[in-house]
């Protein structure tokens, strides 16, 4: 199995761009769009017209962001709109993005009191129009708005490429300070805006939306990297032996091969093992009562003190601290099933 030859674009994303863009112009950009997905250059050509159309400019990315509602981001989106805080959210982005476009890839980094949720183009960044990547960064601030309210801001927006047009529009939309020429792509936000939890939250509701996007993640991971076919054979298998040999036979690769395909994707086994014992330890924490000293295993984990010291490393708090926020009132059971936490808070 290789690398995606030609990434695409869910349809509900392209025509929420033209919806957006005829919004911001008064008048329609008219374009025939298939049912499910479009190639990459298929969605460069649909930019094309945007850009081209009467009354766009160079904050046309941008503004067609700020107008992105939630069907536009497909499940992406109504899954989203379930979190419980924005740090949720990033992680959703950071797992779900391919369902909208396989072109970019967003990631969370948390160090020193903040948190950057990066993108980063997956194709020649050549070949994308800056209003593109203006376009996800402006939609990545509005979805924050839909969990933290209108009046929320980031502390800060880069970009790694040059400003086109005032500075004045991207103050306006984004709401914080907005850098160019930059090293990354990035939103940077605080981590107690971050981890900040919502007055309503539903987690039933979350994880109904949350088991659709894994569906339709290993569904189209079926044509995928070789990355994605990996993250998908973790996502199905047992963690406690699991080696790179067993992806690799399934994709009918040698283990050195995978490992080569990998690295020239951007990522390594060890790192996807990594992610993927991190998600089974929120979902387990978030919906069974299981003790740590009984979890451990069940991600790869040598017993209940590794598991604090990992989880403590993955999400900045003890399992316990993050099963009692997702959890009320399961802290003392966590307690109760291991005493590995119990000196630790």
């Amino acid at each position: 199995m290789s690398a995606i030859e030609s990434p695409s674009v869910t349809a509900s994303y392209a025509l929420a761009v033209l919806s957006a863009a005829a919004e911001g112009t008064g008048g329609p950009v008219s374009r025939s769009l298939p049912p499910d997905r479009l190639e990459f250059g298929e969605m460069r050509a649909l930019w094309d017209d945007v850009l081209g159309a009467v009354g766009a400019g160079p904050h046309t990315g941008l503004l067609v962001g700020d107008r992105i509602r939630p069907e536009g981001l497909h499940i992406l989106g109504h899954l989203v709109l379930t979190c419980a805080s924005l740090a949720d959210a990033a992680r959703a982005a950071e797992r779900y993005h391919p369902l909208v476009s396989q072109a970019g890839k967003v990631t969370l980094h948390r160090h020193g009191g903040v948190g950057r949720v990066c993108y980063r183009p997956t194709v020649d960044p050549a070949a994308m129009h800056p209003q593109q990547v203006e376009a996800v960064v402006s939609s990545m601030v509005r979805a924050g708005r839909w969990i933290a309210g209108d009046g929320w801001a980031p502390l800060a927006v880069s970009f790694a490429h040059p400003r086109r047009g005032a500075a004045e529009p991207y103050a306006d939309v984004l709401g914080c300070p907005v850098a160019f020429d930059a090293a990354e792509t990035a939103v940077t936000v605080a981590d107690e805006d971050l981890d900040r939890r919502r007055p309503l939250y539903d987690p039933a509701l979350h994880a109904l939306h949350r088991s659709y996007a894994d569906r339709l993640l290993q569904r189209l991971s079926a044509a995928g990297t070789v990355a994605e076919r990996v993250r998908q054979w973790l996502e199905d298998s047992a963690l406690q032996d699991a080696g790179p040999e067993g992806p690799a036979g399934e994709l009918g690769l040698s283990v050195r091969t995978l490992r080569r395909a990998l690295q020239a994707e951007g990522t390594s086994w060890r790192a996807l093992l990594d992610t993927a014992r991190h998600g089974r330890a929120r979902r387990l924490l978030e919906t069974t009562d299981l003790p740590l000293d009984r979890i451990a295993p069940l991600v790869g984990l040598s017993g209940a003190t590794a598991l604090v010291r990992a989880f403590t490393r993955w999400e900045g708090v003890s399992p316990g601290a993050y099963r009692s926020g997702h959890r009320p009132g399961s802290g003392d059971r966590d307690r109760a099933g291991s005493g590995a936490e119990g000196h630790r808070g």
